[in-house]
């Protein structure tokens, strides 16, 4: 490959020798924006659905069409943000300006989404459609270049593994603090607008303080490598499906996202007609999030053990019961819907990490076959069919709705549902998503297949150990949405699981 030679680029051995460390400014200040990204991937999938169908009396599959349309944007926009920041960054330019961008526009974007005019209906799902659109792209502009510094920041993975776990740890703050508050403040006044209004505002200020902070932090950030990424969107695309392992692991990533998004989307559903109270949806959210921090150093603990691969498994099978557990909720007792989430957020803690763990030797392969580092156009792949994912979550679950007969409602008058529309709201949150999962399986085992064809195809085992240690870090760890929370000694061992399964392959 090409590597950039501006002024403020130095050249690095690509084995990632130790250099200095980053001053700790940058890394707590580069960690911040994950702040932002953890809100925003947050947010929208939880509650934004629900304000549509109940507090604008939008019908449910035009709802759906409203959220998952300007989500699907972001797959096209994606990639041209990345090709622009990566030209700006090739003329000896910097991505700050990129951030500045996203952080001017995103949070009164967002507030605005939830300041709509006395509308109902059609209008409002337009009003809502549109600004929706603006803040992705907003997002967008941020976080695309944002997710590609730590990989410029330095080539030593113990380095980067600093950097990156102030990121995460950010990440799970922040989809703890918002995912609790946005609905503990939209339902303070009882799903009356004004309560989603100051939501609105509230959650817009947190997007800030990461934004501005991230921006602001990463100004003595040096630059000593960049990944070279693809010149159009067609080649992108036909690079990522030429490497069949990473296809593979990037469509089960996708499927596993719309597993959770569909689940995300169903909370608030499920808190207010299955348990009867809108509010119950904050500690349904704390079950599912607060066992992340706790449980992902078993993950970890296992994926050394027995194979990261193995680890998925178990995390996918472990999801997959916990979430059919949760269709009996109404026909026992409401401690066994909260135990069930529990689990899910068990699973979802192993879902969230080990997949960042394992593209690293199929990259690796990559490089070792073309020449060149592509991390950024594979960067680009991954998230751009998350996003594709998480912006399906509400859709699907909107369909679910609309073919069980859900009847929309306005703040003042809550109609009274159909029990179809009852089933359909806890098969949507429950059953919809285990099937998902096991199709996410299938996907699983397929990479398998082809990560052992790589190896079997004669790559050293040695040099893609080598050149994994310089790329796995570059693919986001994020979900939304955006998303999932660990220690930073979980990325710092990151290596070593690509190291431990290199030689398994072998």
């Amino acid at each position: 490959m090409t590597k950039t030679t501006g002024p403020d680029v130095a050249d690095a051995p690509s084995g990632g020798t130790p250099g200095p460390p980053r001053p700790r400014t940058v890394r707590i200040g580069y960690g911040l924006g994950s702040f932002a990204t953890g809100t925003f991937g947050t947010v929208p999938g939880l509650i934004l659905l629900y304000y549509l169908t109940d507090v604008l009396a939008v019908p449910a599959a035009v709802a759906g069409a409203a959220v998952f349309l300007p989500k699907a944007w972001d797959v096209l926009v994606n990639p041209l943000i990345g090709a622009a920041a990566d030209r700006r960054r090739a003329h000896g330019g910097s991505r700050r300006p990129f951030l500045l961008a996203g952080a001017v526009t995103l949070p009164p974007l967002f507030a605005l989404i939830f300041a709509a005019p006395p509308l109902h209906g059609a209008a409002a799902a337009v009003y809502v459609s549109v600004l929706f659109l603006l803040a992705a792209t907003a997002y967008a502009v941020f976080q695309v270049p944002y997710v590609t510094m730590p990989a410029e920041m330095t080539e030593d993975p113990v380095e980067r593994g600093r950097v990156l776990g102030w990121r995460v740890g950010f990440l799970g703050t922040a989809i703890l603090v918002s995912g609790a508050l946005a609905p503990a403040l939209a339902h303070e006044d009882g799903d009356t607008p004004a309560g989603y209004r100051t939501m609105g505002i509230v959650i817009g200020a947190l997007l800030a303080l990461g934004m501005f902070g991230a921006w602001r932090s990463t100004r003595r950030a040096p630059v000593v490598a960049r990944s070279e990424a693809e010149g159009s969107l067609r080649a992108q695309f036909t690079a990522g499906r030429e490497n069949r392992a990473f296809a593979a692991l990037a469509g089960m990533w996708a499927v596993q996202a719309l597993a959770v998004g569909v689940m995300l989307a169903g909370t608030q559903y499920f808190a207010t007609y299955t348990l009867g109270s809108a509010g119950a949806v904050t500690p349904l959210f704390a079950c599912m999030i607060g066992p992340l921090v706790l449980v992902m150093p078993l993950w970890n603990r296992l994926a050394r053990a027995r194979g990261t691969a193995y680890a998925q498994w178990c995390a996918s099978l472990l999801f997959t019961g916990a979430a059919a557990l949760l269709f009996l909720t109404p026909y026992t007792a409401p401690a066994l819907g909260y135990a069930a989430v529990a689990l899910v957020g068990v699973a979802y803690a192993g879902l969230q990490l080990l997949p960042l763990t394992m593209p690293a030797h199929t990259l690796a392969a990559d490089t070792r076959r073309t020449g060149r580092r592509r991390t950024a156009t594979f960067t680009g792949l991954w998230t751009a069919a998350e996003t594709l994912a998480m912006a399906l979550g509400p859709a699907l679950f909107a369909l679910v709705l609309t073919v069980t007969g859900f009847r929309s409602s306005d703040a003042d008058e809550r109609v009274a549902q159909p029990s179809a529309a009852h089933t359909g709201i806890t098969a949507g949150m429950s059953l919809l998503p285990a099937v998902l999962s096991l199709a996410a399986l299938l996907l699983l085992a397929r990479y398998r297949r082809e990560s052992a064809r790589l190896e079997a195809d004669g790559a050293a085992a040695s040099d893609i150990e080598e050149t994994g240690r310089a790329v796995s870090d570059a693919i986001p760890a994020q979900s939304a949405a955006d998303s999932a929370a660990s220690k930073a000694t979980s990325l710092s061992s990151e290596p070593a699981h690509t190291q431990e399964e290199s030689h398994r392959a072998r």
